[in-house]
């Protein structure tokens, strides 16, 4: 049997804390870079804006036919992405706050047009949006039951073909965490997740973002991070313990800035929203 001398026992310690020790490094680099993209400017301002992407929407007026779907939109972006060598992260569903998902019978098509385009340009995830006429809560914050049923639906019937096309539907609503939970639970389809916006939740509702996060988990597909008329760093230790809970979560995906410009400069602002997240993240 063979055994360990006590210089070969002290240089394998030393190596395997020294192997530790760049993991962890390593880790938190990464958590550094946790890629930062927004919803609120173009590509060659995010680019001037030291981000890593944008969120584009996928038409300015509920057509039948997306903006989306135009071969030419669809060719400036990608020109767009190969001159500045960001990406387009996201597409987002905005129009179903005007023609809500469940009640505009071209909702199904507008899913699988918003489908068809994520995955020629590389975009991951699509927010499906619920606020406006859209919002699934009545006046009286109860739940919209039928619209519910008509929503899981629809996003089942949508959920293989995002699977195949390497994308996923991503729900951001004013519906508490719990809430969400049965939607998911009901579709039970791991292409449909959940878009959390944190000003929304937290601000907007009242809600403890930290604990739902923590419940929701791994079914968090995007975080939209946002501030009013202010910057991030303005709402002084708000977004510290959201920051520690997607760390115990182990959210890898992207932050998006759906951030305001309080100094009219939208790549200024943007660029002082987007170090003050990266500091969090570090």
């Amino acid at each position: 049997m063979n055994t360990m001398t006590r210089r070969q026992f002290i240089t394998r310690t030393a190596l395997t804390v020294a192997g530790a020790a760049w993991l962890t490094q390593l880790e938190a680099a990464q958590r550094s870079r946790l890629r930062i993209g927004s919803c609120m400017i173009s590509l060659p301002e995010a680019k001037e804006a030291g981000l890593d992407g944008v969120e584009v929407r996928v038409s300015k007026k509920p057509e039948d036919r997306l903006e989306i779907t135009d071969p030419a939109v669809r060719a400036g972006l990608k020109e767009q992405m190969k001159q500045t060598g960001l990406v387009v992260q996201s597409l987002m569903m905005g129009i179903l706050n005007s023609a809500p998902l469940a009640s505009d019978p071209r909702g199904p098509a507008w899913l699988e047009q918003s489908i068809d385009a994520a995955k020629d340009l590389g975009a991951k995830v699509i927010l499906v949006a619920f606020f406006g006429k859209g919002d699934l809560l009545d006046a009286d914050g109860k739940v919209k039951q039928q619209d519910v049923d008509v929503v899981v639906q629809r996003l089942r019937d949508a959920a293989p073909l995002a699977k195949k096309a390497g994308v996923t539907l991503a729900l951001e609503n004013t519906l508490p965490a719990t809430e969400n939970m049965r939607i998911l639970d009901k579709i039970n389809h791991e292409s449909v997740q959940f878009y959390y916006d944190v000003f929304n939740t937290g601000v907007s509702k009242g809600y403890d973002v930290p604990a739902e996060l923590r419940l929701l988990k791994s079914r968090v597909a995007q975080v939209h991070f946002k501030n009013g008329p202010q910057y991030l760093e303005d709402r002084k230790g708000y977004f510290e313990p959201i920051v520690a809970a997607l760390r115990d979560i182990k959210y890898n995906g992207w932050i998006v800035l759906e951030t305001s410009n309080p100094s009219k400069n939208p790549v200024a602002d943007s660029r002082r929203n987007a170090e003050f997240t990266r500091r969090l993240l570090a």
